[in-house]
């Protein structure tokens, strides 16, 4: 990919970041439910897109000026592959004892964000 739409989608990756951070504490975190609907376009999923758009979150994420917790992290990845036509879904998990939660992303059933063992070990809580 050319360096300039990186640079984009990592500048895309810290507006996104920061909206969650606006948001979140104005609407609350129930608003997670209204993330943008899924393009429904048909068009087979773009491997390398997924990666870019991944990694370029994770390059924010480490540029960002506060820490990103994976649910920030979460929903910024669910929204700007939406955004390129990627039919994603966020995914938060639990564990009941010891309690331990996560949230990751999903492109056509495979975790994409995170180790594919939260979808083993975690009870699924909540999809969007």
């Amino acid at each position: 990919m050319q360096h300039k739409k990186y640079a984009w989608l990592v500048f895309s990756a810290l507006y996104e970041l920061a909206r969650y951070d606006v948001i979140r504490p104005l609407r609350g975190s129930a608003n997670i439910r209204r993330l943008n609907p899924n393009p429904f376009t048909g068009k087979p999923t773009n491997r390398e897109l997924v990666r870019t758009i991944c990694d370029a979150v994770v390059l924010a994420a480490c540029l960002y000026w506060k820490p990103v917790l994976c649910l920030q992290r979460s929903v910024s990845t669910v929204r700007l592959l939406r955004k390129h036509g990627v039919i994603a879904r966020l995914v938060i998990g639990y564990r009941t004892a010891p309690f331990f939660s996560h949230a990751w992303v999903e492109v056509d059933g495979r975790i994409v964000t995170d180790s594919p063992t939260y979808q083993q070990r975690l009870q699924v809580l909540y999809t969007a």
